[in-house]
């Protein structure tokens, strides 16, 4: 009995990550799917770079906020679908423990500047709708890159914070992680420490960087709307409206599945759906972010459609 116990305690350096399961058939399915996702994914998020960078009229403060939105979820997708469709064309599911705690670092790193990215691209609406008098003091070019580089930097510390207590970890109850990336929770399951300080840390981190922003877009776009209900004209409205409409959508659907995954108690149910709805918030959310950004907002629209024009005359 000592002698299992001595062997169920020793440590382990390799996770293997079964992702999706491994039937043979399915694995070329779930390759070229993925595989085009993350192609769309990255077409869809250079484009909208490319045009913020190159178009004159997109250098506002609101298409500065996109630009680096969209640069965001490009390392998103690059952090966990490289990884995921190695293994389904090699097979090789096998990762370091290192590597699996580096991944979720720059996972969590990610995460945390999205949300503050998706709030600070509310305030900006919310100062361009309920303030439009001092919109231009408020919200200038030196402002824009103070709140990026803020953002960047709190979500650096804030990750680091719970990072520095996984690399204290042991993990040493199996090796298997049910899931298609290194999660915080799945890894958690397999630690063979007490996880208590580490898991009020990250609750607090979760708080601070998701519950808070989600708090502050929410009150931003009750004054937003009120103020827009406010304009006498119908048209009026319509246009204030569309300025915004299109990050109402994303905020809606970032959120929507993120308390979906991490933030409502589900008991006893299979991993599989978690792990469908935990793709969807990872890897879909942000192919489909810059699908809306071009069919809903007319600057993207008009833009691409001066630069196919540009290009098609050549």
């Amino acid at each position: 009995k000592c002698a299992m116990e001595k062997l169920n305690k020793t440590p382990i350096v390799e996770f293997v990550l079964l992702g999706f399961g491994d039937d043979p058939e399915l694995q070329p399915l779930f390759f070229f799917t993925f595989l085009m996702i993350y192609l769309v994914t990255l077409a869809g998020n250079l484009l909208i770079i490319v045009l913020v960078v190159t178009d004159p009229h997109l250098h506002t403060p609101m298409y500065f906020f996109l630009g680096n939105l969209a640069c965001l979820e490009t390392c998103f997708s690059s952090t966990i679908l490289p990884r995921l469709l190695a293994s389904l064309l090699t097979g090789h599911r096998t990762v370091p423990v290192k590597g699996c705690i580096v991944q979720l670092y720059v996972f969590a790193v990610l995460s945390c500047e999205e949300n503050l990215l998706l709030t600070a691209m509310c305030y900006d609406r919310y100062l361009a709708i309920c303030h439009p008098l001092r919109y231009a003091a408020l919200m200038n070019g030196r402002v824009c890159c103070q709140i990026v580089a803020g953002s960047w930097l709190s979500s650096f510390l804030g990750s680091a914070t719970v990072n520095i207590f996984l690399w204290t970890l042991t993990f040493c109850n199996s090796n298997e992680i049910d899931h298609f990336f290194c999660d915080f929770t799945p890894m958690l399951k397999l630690a063979c420490d007490d996880t208590q300080i580490l898991q009020l840390v990250a609750f607090i981190v979760a708080a601070l960087w998701t519950l808070l922003p989600l708090l502050l877009t929410l009150a931003s776009y009750v004054c937003i709307i009120s103020t827009i209900l406010r304009i006498p004209s119908h048209t009026g409205r319509q246009k204030a409206f569309s300025t915004c409409s299109s990050h109402l959508i994303v905020v809606t659907l970032f959120y929507g599945t993120q308390i979906t995954v991490y933030l409502v108690p589900i008991i006893n149910s299979a991993e599989v759906p978690k792990k469908v709805i935990s793709f969807f918030c990872t890897v879909l959310t942000h192919m489909i972010n810059p699908i809306i950004y071009c069919l809903r907002n007319k600057d993207v629209k008009e833009s691409l459609r001066k630069t196919l024009q540009k290009h098609v005359a050549v």
